[in-house]
């Protein structure tokens, strides 16, 4: 028996109730990858806006320094640690740090001055380029400043405006300069955007009379597909034993365990969305076996086996899928790909987004992947067999005598 050559026929003749069975699988296979590539980017996003624009991979501190910040809590080689984790393939910056106190015309706050490494941080973060507006610092321009966008609302302060610092240096004198600033940045973390003033670390520094060595070394992958997190944060640790080394995973657990979970809700989603397509499917199964039972019983009396009857419902049901495979693979990647170029721009909606002190870009981006296009599909493809057992055993248990004189 022609096996493949009867389920097309039975596809065809019945093409009204195959068109409402193929489009309903499409469209779901449709939301689905759209679905997944809008979750994925939510996940590639997010990651980028933590490691890219400002935690880097992975981080050195002198041990207790970040449950007690103190500006004398530095690494004193760290130069030569710098130098040596360049050497190993890994882009690194140091960074420095201070406190004191701000004002412009009218208002005044607390804020954290950071020393930046004009030469390696962009090497290391792409906060350079997160520049509101104004522009990034220059070393030749040693008091001008970058500084968030929530602390220039508060200190009513735009790009040329100057401001005035109060605070104490290394040496126990008092510290005050005047700064103006180059830039305002967009939204990148709650801190920055609310209390940090970053300028070049010489004039930092000088202005503080800092001990030698720095803060905080960030570290970044060159490669990120060529190493693993985990195999990088041992690389880097065992080159500074006597430090404290964590990647942004364990210094950002909240968000971490968040972007983990994003796999698991793509698949609640999908489970939730394909128990609907199963029981359209499952329906339009049944229905096509009950108008063709006398052709099932006609079937077994000229001796058709019941694995042939319940592999004629199979071929029925995997056609009917793979038709609607391909549609949605077709709008999937084709609406994937139109958000993945062009986004979907919420800020008129919640305006800037953040999540556990993390500013999130307000334009949600896809990000199409080979698992995001494959896994709808597949699991069409499984939920579609499922669905077909219970009318295959209808079939299956057709005896020729009745299913003839069914009325």
């Amino acid at each position: 028996m022609k096996i493949t050559t009867l389920a097309l026929r039975s596809v065809v003749r019945n093409w009204h109730r195959t068109l409402v069975t193929t489009l309903a699988m499409a469209f779901a296979c449709t939301i689905m990858i759209t679905y997944g590539a809008l979750m994925k980017g939510m996940v590639v996003g997010s990651e980028q806006q933590v490691v890219v624009m400002n935690q880097g991979d992975i981080q050195i501190h002198a041990r207790g320094y970040r449950d007690d910040p103190d500006i004398y809590s530095t690494m004193a080689d760290s130069e030569a640690l710098l130098a040596e984790i360049r050497a190993q393939g890994f882009h690194a910056t140091g960074r420095r740090f201070g406190f004191g106190l701000v004002a412009s015309e009218g208002n005044s706050s607390g804020v954290q001055l950071r020393g930046t490494d004009l030469l390696y941080e962009p090497q290391v973060t792409e906060i350079h380029s997160h520049i509101m507006s104004g522009q990034w610092l220059d070393q030749n321009a040693p008091f001008g400043v970058v500084i968030g966008k929530k602390l220039a609302r508060l200190l009513d302060a735009k790009v040329g405006s100057e401001l005035v610092y109060i605070g104490q240096s290394a040496d126990g004198y008092m510290a005050n300069e005047i700064f103006t600033v180059r830039g305002i940045l967009k939204a990148v973390a709650t801190t920055i955007d609310s209390s940090s003033v970053l300028l070049p670390k010489q004039t930092l520094i000088e202005m503080l009379a800092l001990p030698e060595g720095a803060h905080e070394i960030v570290v970044m992958r060159a490669d990120r597909s060529a190493i693993s997190l985990d195999a990088a944060t041992r690389q880097i640790a065992a080159l500074a034993p006597d430090y404290e080394t964590l990647n942004w995973r364990e210094l950002m657990p909240v968000i971490a365990r968040f972007l983990e979970t994003a796999d698991v809700q793509t698949l609640i989603m999908l489970i939730f969305t394909y128990i609907a397509v199963a029981s359209v499917v499952l329906n339009a199964i049944l229905m096509s076996v009950f108008e063709r039972i006398h052709q099932f019983g006609i079937m077994k009396a000229i001796g058709v086996t019941p694995a042939q009857s319940v592999a004629l419902i199979y071929a029925e049901a995997m056609i009917q899928t793979l038709l609607a495979s391909l549609l949605g693979l077709g709008f999937g990647w084709w609406a994937s790909s139109h958000f993945q170029a062009h986004g979907i721009d919420m800020s008129h909606i919640a305006g800037d987004l953040s999540f556990a002190g993390i500013a999130l870009d307000p334009v949600w981006y896809a990000y199409i992947t080979p698992d995001v296009l494959i896994n709808p599909i597949i699991f069409l493809f499984v939920v579609a067999a499922l669905a077909a057992v219970y009318p295959a055993i209808k079939v299956a248990r057709i005896r020729a005598i009745d299913a003839i004189h069914y009325q």
